[in-house]
């Protein structure tokens, strides 16, 4: 049940982290704010398909 999935930087858009998740317990897209290392602050992180 568990799929990978990438979480790309809302305000650059690269895509930085690849993690995963269970589709049944979270159906929706995966938001957290994470350190994005091309601005060098903490930003807004959502999940795209890979």
């Amino acid at each position: 049940m568990r799929i990978n999935i990438n979480l790309e930087c809302t305000e650059c858009g690269e895509r930085n982290y690849l993690t995963n998740k269970n589709r049944r317990n979270n159906p929706d897209r995966l938001e957290k704010n994470k350190y994005c290392p091309r601005d060098r602050k903490v930003t807004l992180h959502r999940e795209v398909k890979k």
